[in-house]
């Protein structure tokens, strides 16, 4: 056999992984292999493999019998809509995908060189675990990878979707890339099994109720998206990475757009005449943003509180935004956190914000102040003041007490601040500031509810309006709804050349 035979022999090796049995093992399991993922992820021809020929180098326990090309990740780069990608896709059908010392050198190098061009690397994960046949080696090598991704991280976009099983310390990497998606009903996450969870605890749990792509999506917050299936999956991926630039030193792409008629006049009846009626902040989204555009991230975790990527006139937003439809929108441990990564992560890659706000407060009771709701809250604080990315607020409703300095106030650097005329801007609410100011006229009167009443109308008329704001210049303008789209695609086009330079410092010490 001549050496360009051998060549192509082992070329075709590697694209069959494990063997074409083992491809229609998990073709019956709905699964796609790792290649056919890799060609759908990345334009058509675009695909150039690295390491295709790199085999394992261990000798013990049987493992020299068992070569297999390319160890069980192919790696490489191609392009989606033209854009670079590094992307590695670990394949289950080779060794259950576990990783050995030469999988993870695989994963290095895209990685590696995914920071030195400048361009987002895309992880498909299909495995598991540590290969034990190498012990620390192996051990070694998701090390190596945990490394680089902290590196990595903020330079450019991590995205991780989990195809399949990923467990003990293999989940440490998805978590510390920007965007996890999880594959429903094939897919799990944890870092100890139902195995262990039994003998250690006692509890029977299966490995989707421990950690399935629904347990993750709702309970946790682990990941951000969930797919129906592998091609949902990287069609998701796809439109993530559309929001998003090459690197920190680029920004989002643009589309083109023309200028039109931009009143929504929608937008003047969706918030309700009563205070307390609740109504969905997604309706103003939509009445704001390019049509279709809102691509929501974190969609069942901690609903108070609705934050995604959106455009508007063609320019790539990152929306953070109260919800009145849950829990009246207050904000709370797990929305803050919520909130906070996503601010941080659009201040990472250049991506402005928009904060909508209607925010009674932040939620009381034991339950919040044993789970450190002081400092969960004071990390969405010190994510939105610590971005230097274009910054707006819409208040449309309610801004009480310290959630309203919370969400995107001038005070903690916002740029344009707007308020509908329907917004209340205050310490608290006008009932219970009036049992609080009043307590001794409306003790003392004949109808004490009555006298409660008057004095609730006359702090609502004070302060249950924006105007008092605007007058300090806490507001820039007060607005009217169906006028919103078209003053904020002003305001962003009078900040798309912002630059702030902070203070010198190695790095902030951000609430964790």
């Amino acid at each position: 056999m001549s050496p360009q035979q051998q060549l192509a022999q082992k070329l075709e090796s590697a694209r069959l992984g494990g063997g074409q049995a083992r491809i229609d093992k998990e073709h019956a399991k709905g699964k796609l292999t790792a290649r056919e993922r890799v060609h759908l992820l990345l334009d058509p021809g675009s695909f150039e493999e690295i390491g295709a020929l790199v085999t394992h180098r261990t000798t013990d326990f049987g493992m020299e019998d068992q070569i297999i090309y390319g160890d069980g990740v192919v790696t490489g780069y191609g392009s989606i809509s033209g854009r670079l990608i590094y992307v590695f896709a670990q394949d289950f059908t080779v060794f259950g995908g576990s990783l050995s010392e030469t999988h993870a050198e695989k994963i290095c190098k895209v990685m590696d060189m995914a920071v030195k061009v400048g361009a987002p690397l895309i992880g498909l994960n299909d495995s598991g675990g540590a290969r034990i046949q190498e012990g620390v080696r192996s051990l070694g090598g998701y090390a190596d990878i945990f490394h680089r991704n902290v590196m990595a991280s903020g330079v450019i976009p991590q995205l991780s979707a989990i195809m399949g099983p990923c467990a003990g310390g293999a989940v440490y990497s998805p978590a510390m890339t920007d965007f996890t998606i999880m594959v429903e009903n094939t897919s799990y996450m944890f870092v100890t099994g139902p195995n262990v969870v039994k003998t250690v605890t006692n509890e029977e749990v299966t490995s989707e109720e421990l950690g399935g792509a629904s347990t993750h999506s709702t309970k946790s917050g682990v990941t951000h998206l969930t797919a129906a299936n592998d091609l949902d999956c990287i069609v998701k991926l796809k439109q993530l990475l559309s929001y998003l630039p090459q690197s920190n030193r680029e920004k989002p792409a643009t589309l083109p757009y023309t200028l039109g008629d931009e009143v929504r006049e929608q937008l003047e009846s969706i918030v309700p005449e009563s205070a307390n009626q609740p109504y969905d902040m997604r309706d103003v989204i939509n009445g704001i943003i390019d049509e279709e555009s809102f691509f929501e991230i974190h969609e069942n975790y901690a609903d108070n509180i609705v934050v995604g990527f959106a455009r508007l006139a063609g320019q790539s937003i990152g929306i953070v935004a109260n919800q009145p439809m849950s829990l009246a929108g207050v904000l709370d441990v797990e929305s803050s956190k919520k909130a906070a990564r996503f601010t941080r992560t659009c201040d990472c890659f250049n991506v402005p914000l928009l904060v909508l706000v209607d925010v009674p407060g932040f939620l009381p009771g034991t339950d919040q102040e044993w789970n450190a709701i002081i400092t969960n809250g004071a990390k969405l604080l010190y994510a939105l003041s610590e971005a230097t990315v274009p910054r707006v607020t819409v208040i449309t409703r309610k801004a009480y007490g310290g959630a309203y300095d919370v969400m995107n106030s001038k005070h903690i650097g916002a740029d344009m601040n707007f308020a509908w005329p329907t917004a209340e801007i205050a310490v608290m609410g006008a009932k219970g500031a009036s049992e609080i100011i009043f307590r001794r006229e409306i003790k003392a009167a004949d109808d004490p509810a009555a006298k409660l009443a008057e004095k609730e109308t006359e702090y609502a008329d004070k302060f249950a309006n924006p105007y008092r704001a605007a007058q300090r210049g806490f507001i820039d303008e007060v607005i009217l709804p169906k006028d919103t789209r078209r003053k904020l695609i002003k305001a962003f086009s009078a900040l798309e050349h912002k630059e702030v330079e902070l203070p010198y410092k190695k790095h902030g010490n951000i609430p964790l």
